[in-house]
């Protein structure tokens, strides 16, 4: 919007503007013959481009004319008292040219042309007729174009609706104009004016509405259109008057408490003063702001930091206390002093201790133990020797349930420092971690610094929980990516947060990151971490862990006595085999204290129960079996592998069928299957039909079955490569009538040419065919690295074999007939 000059001078004679005019002559309805007649006006005339204004027909307006072009055809048509086309502009183009313009003008007779001050050129013009139809003829010295002549209709104007809609309009007209506080002049303007299509057309000139509304007036064709468009712009007009007049109203209200407020402390100050009080010569805040620079005195800044409060504490000491920036300034200057900017709690470096705390609180997961006990080893002999190093950053990998989270804790109690943990699921505002500017509403650190500040210390354990979860490239921002500065040990210890306004030393701060998969997490932010792989328990670890620590925590909690309520080693393994189906222990922990709050009902109750659980007890408070369907099967049949499959939750065997049924040779799959899984069954289809001869299967077979691949549970979907060769070997027992050995389970990708290549995820398939029973396994040679990594309790019981070749699986799991 452009704004009005407060001049009316300046403002009469703004560019290319009409001036409002103060004076308009009494007109009556007998000199519309006069001010409208467009008898011998011809089809070809001078134009003249108007900005920020719209002339309407019959209405008289002065026009300041500051280009040349428009003087020079102003000076040519007052000698020639010709007309001209009165044109507005719908942009701001300097010289415009016809694709400039509005379609539709105005004919105008030039009445009076005259100099002012400053040597400024008004011409004085009075609308006659609308017209429309832009075809150039001449454009130097000044644009002359062809016309096309289009009176406004005055059909409607003699019925009693429009009287009506008249009276309406001149009594809305008038309400505003009082409101706006030019009621007398505009109204006696008004209401001299008889003719009532001059009356409209004078209106639409006056109203303060923008150029585009005006425009619109103009091209309605009859002056009844124009009337009821002009009383909704007039209402419209109203209503952000009312608007206006309600915040001024409240505005005037706030300054003057405001006022009130500032005269009655000053008066109090001045009392004081007289009184000789403890506040004598200060105001009422003095003692605040003492207050802040005395904790500032205190701290331990870096020198960035310590230039950042002063120079903000000597701004606070500017500004009024009733202001809402003081309230700001206070808390920026609170959450600076609140920052443990160069405080590290004392660490400790004993070994021992550190992996007697590890052992104590979680059974297993050795490789993570062990790579802290590494951290703390390093740590304590870099401080023995003076170096400064730069704290780690660990990323633990694994499913649900297997102690990541609860790991971290006991690792800041190995550590002695402060622990604190910040949720990332679902984080999609970058202003979450770098903070929000100080110059918006209710602006607030980052969680990062918040959660230092809470710790109280530069040097805590960090847990960023769950940030395979983040989610990236929202339309706050990127979380994930601002999270690449907060943990690369060579950028956090200039970490700058938004709202703080000075950098950081982060590089103090030992973060560990958790996750439940990798191929979640951005990749430039995997890179600036160290993985270690949390791997699911097997029966014997879920056993101990019951054992030790989810039954004792759930006995306490439930007020159970350990003594008379025991829960044996066949039982919980019970538990663990047919009513938990996972990688961790979640879902174990859930199922144990249904059982022990049954427990603690029945001591409650008085009931006489044994003092060890039974499997009736089991069954009556869990129900039926939930996972019977994971165990191996116990007869060799046709066409149903065992194949073994990764989830986040851990690894599972699942089966695949293979079925023949007389047709075309066609081949189809069901069971809810994902692309990757579809095309390794149509390679291994398209490997046995070019393989025929050598796998035994006649060619006539191939041409006359029709093939069906299914994988049960279809309302799970299922993707991914592992099962290439479990489907090849479904499809060779179906077409050559082979049993396939129940104990045998396999997973590997398959190639066109009959390579069997590795896959991921071994270690938690070999778990899931523990579990189910499986004794012998067929992997890929490749997969030979994986299984050396693997802790040798893992592989006891099991038998592996190692293939290159689709053909090497037939003899391992097919029984000769």
């Amino acid at each position: 919007m452009k704004k009005k000059s407060s001049d009316p001078l300046e403002e009469l004679f703004s560019k290319e503007t009409n001036i409002k005019a103060d004076i308009v002559p009494m007109i009556d309805e007998g000199d519309e013959e006069v001010l409208l007649n467009a008898n011998g006006i011809g089809n070809e005339m001078p134009v003249l481009p108007i900005m920020e204004q719209v002339l309407f027909p019959g209405v008289i307006i002065p026009i300041a004319l500051q280009r040349e072009k428009s003087r020079r055809m102003m000076a040519d048509v007052s000698r020639s008292g010709g007309e001209i086309a009165v044109f507005t502009q719908c942009n701001d183009a300097d010289d415009p040219t016809t694709k400039d313009l509005f379609s539709t003008g105005v004919v105008a007779r030039v009445m009076k042309v005259f100099t002012v001050h400053h040597d400024t050129t008004v011409a004085v013009l009075q609308g006659v007729v609308r017209c429309i139809g832009l075809h150039l003829t001449q454009e130097e010295p000044y644009m002359v174009a062809r016309i096309e002549l289009k009176p406004e209709s005055t059909d409607g104007m003699q019925t009693a609706a429009f009287g009506r809609k008249e009276k309406l309009l001149r009594k809305s007209v008038g309400e505003l104009m009082d409101s706006l506080h030019r009621g007398s002049d505009m109204g006696s303007l008004i209401a001299s004016i008889g003719s009532k299509q001059i009356f409209v057309n004078f209106v639409a000139t006056h109203l303060d509405i923008d150029t585009g509304q005006k425009q619109l007036l103009l091209e309605c064709d009859s002056i009844v259109n124009r009337v009821d468009r002009m009383i909704e712009f007039v209402d419209a007009l109203k209503s952000v008057d009312e608007l206006r007049k309600e915040i001024d109203d409240k505005t005037r209200q706030v300054l003057e408490n405001q006022q009130r407020e500032i005269y009655l402390r000053n008066q109090l100050n001045i009392i004081q003063q007289e009184l000789g009080g403890p506040n004598s010569g200060n105001t009422w805040f003095d003692s605040e702001i003492e207050t802040l620079r005395q904790r500032g005195e205190l701290m331990d800044w870096p020198k960035a930091a310590k230039e950042q409060f002063e120079h903000e504490l000597a701004h606070l000491t500017k500004i009024q206390p009733m202001s809402s920036d003081y309230n700001v300034q206070v808390s920026y200057l609170e959450a600076l002093l609140e920052l443990p900017w160069n405080h590290n709690v004392d660490e400790n470096y004993d070994i021992a201790k550190a992996q007697h705390i590890l052992d104590r609180d979680h059974y297993g997961i050795d490789k993570v133990k062990k790579r802290i006990v590494e951290y703390i080893a390093i740590l304590g002999r870099q401080r023995e020797r003076g170096l400064q190093s730069k704290a780690q950053v660990l990323c633990l990998v694994g499913p649900p349930g297997t102690g990541k989270t609860s790991i971290c804790r006991s690792i800041a109690a190995a550590l002695g420092r402060p622990y604190r943990r910040v949720a990332l699921g679902g984080l999609h505002d970058e202003a979450e971690i770098r903070g929000h500017r100080r110059t918006y509403v209710g602006a607030m650190p980052g969680r990062i610094l918040q959660e230092i500040r809470k710790a109280g210390a530069s040097n805590p354990v960090f847990v960023l929980d769950e940030i395979d979860k983040v989610q990236s490239r929202s339309y706050n921002g990127d979380p994930a990516s601002a999270l690449l500065e907060v943990l690369d040990p060579e950028q956090n210890c200039h970490f700058y947060d938004n709202f703080v306004g000075v950098d950081y030393d982060l590089s103090r701060v030992f973060f560990i990151a958790t996750a439940n998969s990798v191929a979640d997490i951005q990749p430039a932010l995997l890179d600036r971490m160290e993985v270690i792989d949390f791997n699911g328990y097997v029966q014997e670890e879920k056993l101990e862990i019951a054992k030790r620590h989810l039954l004792p925590r759930l006995m306490k909690e439930n007020v159970v006595d350990r003594r008379s309520n025991r829960f044996p080693d066949p039982i919980l393994k019970l538990v663990i085999d047919e009513y938990t189906r996972e990688g961790g222990v979640r879902q174990l922990d859930k199922q144990l204290s249904k059982l022990v709050r049954h427990r603690a009902v029945a001591n409650s109750r008085g009931d006489k129960l044994p003092a060890s659980l039974t499997e009736a007890e089991v069954r009556e408070v869990l129900g039926l079996p939930i996972h019977n369907s994971e165990r191996a099967r116990h007869e060799a049949r046709e066409g149903i592998v065992t194949g073994l499959a990764w989830t986040p939750v851990g690894g599972e065997i699942l089966f695949i069928e293979a079925s023949l049924s007389k047709g075309k040779g066609t081949l189809s799959m069901t069971g809810n299957l994902g692309d990757v899984m579809k095309e390794s069954a149509t390679l291994a289809f398209e490997y046995i039909k070019s393989n025929h001869t050598t796998l035994g299967i006649d060619q006539a077979a191939i041409d006359e079955s029709n093939v069906h691949i299914h994988v049960p549970e279809g309302a799970t979907p299922k993707d991914g490569p592992s099962a290439g060769v479990t489907m090849f070997t479904a499809m060779v027992s179906a077409f050559t009538h082979r049993r396939v050995r129940p104990d045998v389970a396999m997973t590997g990708e398959i190639t066109l040419r009959g390579n069997v290549t590795p896959v991921g995820g071994i270690k938690e398939k070999i778990l899931a065919a523990k579990r189910a029973g499986i004794t012998t396994l067929v992997l890929c040679d490749d997969n030979r690295r994986d299984i050396d990594d693997i802790e040798p309790r893992y592989l006891d019981g099991l038998q592996f074999h190692y293939v290159t070749d689709m053909s090497q699986v037939l003899p391992l799991a097919l029984i000769q007939n």
